[in-house]
């Protein structure tokens, strides 16, 4: 996947993004980033009120929630692909017109069936959108040193994004409806997709082999089936239930079997030879392990500000801010980190700052410390923001640039497939701690107490109706057996967190930066020359 990019026409006519300053071109990407991570945080202050009003079940919450990031990591690999083959800059722009369509049918979605599945088109945009960012950003930057600047840049506006969608979404629910959190994609699509056809260079992989459709679709069955079959399991279904079965069973051969095809192809959809490199394959699993630990603590601590404290969507917004700008922060300064520190110690320090985040976060109870509140997700966002960058860095700086669209196709993969299974996982726990809780309320029926099991939201519900001592008795078990399985779950992900840190010591240990001058500063061997600047 030797990215090539487009030169300008010699004839008058002028080829659309030739001759765009490369730092130009990273403020579009930065915007087409944007786009996605506003929508993958936005939902997470508006659960409650989905819940309220659509009453979904637990599962089909779950899926309004997870479908997003599984269909996007199901097809990241096929559109990041496609896109060396057509362009990625036309894959970019027709994400941009999938998302805003999507959006709007999400924004108008009056049952939960038409939520899940505006939210999974919108999955579908996101896949095109996000290995086409990264995939550009990789060949407009060669020089490693500039790279690792403009990747810090590209993740702080991701941090912004996470921390403007509480917010946007907690202001929109306190004047409109829940809807309305969809429908601010559509003026970003609207800015984004004339000033990306103008602006973005177009670039291919330059590959003469023929586009393994087979393999695409294969790759895209098997992660679906297996991260639905781990969906079921945290549904509450029974491990040999025969659905849960075939899911993973499906999914873990149709993955297997992609695995042997590109290894017998001549023209392989993904080079799997990059795996074979210790820091690749180590940053990849520091991004699953990363986001498999931040994006079912969002959505939890949400609904703990909320359902647990009584706080507004907007306050919830204002309360998961520090995370984000902590996150801003660790982006904005990791290129300098980087180079001082090296990939090893950056990335191991980053798991080990976020696991004692989490640790310190089980002394939340249901009374407000905002104090500890504001010191773990500042811990939090910067801890996970450098482990992330770090990870990222290094991943795209160890595969050759004629494979970054394959890396980017990875990478991208990585971080949505961590987030979905994290969901999954982290709500699995969630639930198999706070169920128990509830099964023997005094003076609650049994059909109450069961359906009451299912979410908090669901179990005040269910107080209201009931009303008097008994409700009152429901709420609050419901409040306290939420707390204990918020404790539970954050002693887990700090597990998780920590077998991460021990992971990273497979980085390497400095920066290969390439520049003697610039390595001699920061105490790191030159190796081989700089790349030539991209002109």
């Amino acid at each position: 996947m030797s990215g090539t990019t487009t030169a300008a026409a010699p004839s008058g006519r002028r080829t659309p993004g030739a001759g765009a300053n490369r730092w130009v071109v990273l403020v579009v990407l930065c915007v087409s980033l944007l786009l996605v991570a506003v929508d993958a945080t936005v939902l997470h202050v508006a659960v409650p009120a989905v819940t309220e009003d659509l009453r979904p079940g637990g599962i089909e919450l779950l899926w309004i929630v997870d479908i997003y990031p599984l269909v996007c990591a199901s097809l990241l690999i096929l559109f990041g692909t496609l896109g060396d083959r057509v362009g990625r800059r036309r894959v970019l722009l027709l994400g941009y017109g999938l998302f805003g369509v999507a959006s709007a049918v999400a924004a108008l979605a009056d049952t939960p069936q038409i939520l899940i599945a505006a939210r999974a088109l919108l999955g579908v945009g996101g896949a095109m959108i996000m290995p086409a960012t990264l995939s550009i950003l990789r060949q407009v930057f060669p020089d490693r040193r500039e790279r690792a600047l403009a990747i810090g840049v590209w993740s702080a506006v991701a941090a912004v994004g996470a921390a403007c969608g509480p917010l946007l979404g907690g202001f929109l629910l306190e004047h409109f409806w829940w809807g309305s959190v969809f429908l601010i994609n559509i003026p970003l699509m609207l800015v984004s997709l004339p000033v990306g056809r103008l602006l973005l260079p177009e670039s291919t992989g330059g590959y003469d082999g023929p586009w393994d459709v087979a393999g695409a679709l294969m790759a895209a069955g098997g992660l679906f089936g297996l991260v639905l079959g781990v969906k079921r399991l945290g549904g509450g279904e029974a491990p040999l239930g025969a659905t849960t079965l075939v899911s993973l069973a499906v999914g873990g051969g149709l993955l297997v079997a992609f695995v042997r095809r590109q290894r017998r192809r001549r023209h392989p959809l993904v080079d799997l030879t990059m795996f074979t490199r210790p820091a690749f394959s180590t940053s990849v699993g520091c991004i699953v392990l990363a986001m498999l630990a931040l994006v079912g603590l969002e959505l939890i601590a949400a609904q703990y500000l909320q359902l647990v404290l009584g706080l507004s969507p907007l306050e919830t917004g204002l309360r998961l801010l520090p995370l984000t700008v902590a996150a801003m922060a660790a982006g904005l300064a990791g290129s300098r980190m980087l180079q001082r520190f090296g990939p090893r110690t950056m990335v191991a320090t980053g798991f080990g700052l976020t696991a004692f985040a989490v640790a310190a976060l089980t002394g939340m109870g249901a009374d407000d410390n905002a104090p500890l509140l504001l010191t773990g997700f500042v811990l939090l966002g910067f801890g996970l923001e450098t482990t992330l960058f770090g990870a990222y860095e290094s991943m795209l700086s160890e595969a050759p640039q004629a494979q970054a669209g394959g890396a980017a196709a990875i990478g991208e993969t990585s971080y949505q497939l961590g987030a979905g299974i994290g969901i999954a996982l982290l709500g699995s726990v969630m639930n198999a701690a706070y169920a128990p809780g509830l099964s023997s309320v005094r003076g609650v029926p049994a059909a109450d107490s069961a359906a009451a099991s299912h979410s908090l939201g669901e179990a005040y519900e269910v107080a209201s109706r009931l009303g008097g001592g008994r409700g009152e008795a429901l709420r609050a078990a419901a409040r306290d057996s939420f707390v204990h399985g918020l404790h539970v779950t954050l002693l887990v992900s700090a597990g998780l967190l920590l077998v991460g840190a021990l992971a990273a010591l497979r980085l390497p240990r400095v920066m290969d930066c390439g520049a003697p001058a610039a390595c001699e500063r920061v105490g790191v061997p030159a190796e081989r020359p700089s790349p030539a600047p991209f002109p």
